[in-house]
Order: C-alpha cells, then sequence, then structure tokens
C-alpha cells in the first residue's frame, strides 16, 4: 500500500478540494470499504477529500435506510459543493443514482466532475 512519508504532507493550501462520489446503498460493506479505498487514493493525489456518504451514515447520525434521513443526508453533503475544486466520481462499483445527483448538482454549480478508477492505475510510493 503506497505510504505518504513524514516529510510529504502537503500544506492545506497547495490541496485540492474535492468531494468524492463512490456507491453507498446496496452491498454497504463493501462499497464502504471501497468508499474508504477512494479516500486514501484521494489523499495520496494531494486532495482534501470529502466523502460524506461515509460521515453522515455513521452509527448515531443519520440512517441512510430512512428516506427523509437519507435525503437530507445528501442534501448535507450537497451544501459543501460549492467549496469543493471538482466532485471526483470513482466508476469501478458502477454509478449509484444518488452519484448521478451529485454529478447534476456538480454541474448546476459549474463545479468540475472528474471521472476516475481505481483500477487504472497504481500510485507510487510518495516520498
Amino acid at each position: 500500500m503506497p505510504q505518504i512519508e513524514k516529510h510529504h504532507t502537503t500544506p492545506p493550501h497547495q490541496m485540492r478540494r474535492v468531494i468524492l462520489e463512490s456507491p453507498f446503498a446496496g452491498d454497504v460493506a463493501a462499497n464502504v470499504t471501497y468508499a474508504r479505498a477512494c479516500v486514501r487514493d484521494a489523499l495520496l493525489r494531494c486532495e482534501a477529500p470529502l466523502a460524506s456518504h461515509l460521515l453522515y451514515t455513521q452509527d448515531g447520525i443519520l440512517d441512510d435506510g430512512a428516506r427523509n434521513e437519507r435525503a437530507h443526508g445528501i442534501n448535507a453533503g450537497h451544501a459543501w459543493m460549492h467549496l469543493a475544486d471538482a466532485v471526483v466520481v470513482y466508476t469501478d462499483r458502477g454509478i449509484s443514482e444518488g452519484m448521478a445527483a451529485g454529478v447534476r448538482c456538480a454541474e448546476l454549480h459549474r463545479i468540475p466532475v472528474e471521472y476516475r478508477s481505481l483500477d487504472s492505475h497504481r500510485r507510487p510510493v510518495l516520498r
């Protein structure tokens, strides 16, 4: 697994702020594992990723299985979008309806959308 060496940490003003889109519903366990790998991939690219679907769905926060709570969480994630440099869509597990909504929101606000695959590259060790 690629490592970030102590002397390679990136100053905050040099990091791109990105909103991550990856699947959550369905096979939640596999999708959480995948989303965590996406967060790591973005960090290794010297980005500051936000994956609200990993944050708001934690125990005691919001219930993704409750329609109104899911909608509220999606809206809360979208509320940060105007601060992002880009929305990054990880496509290895497909594009869900929630991800497509994120892309539409980004397009509405003229935020660049990038598509990535974890399988399409190998990240180097950052030294």
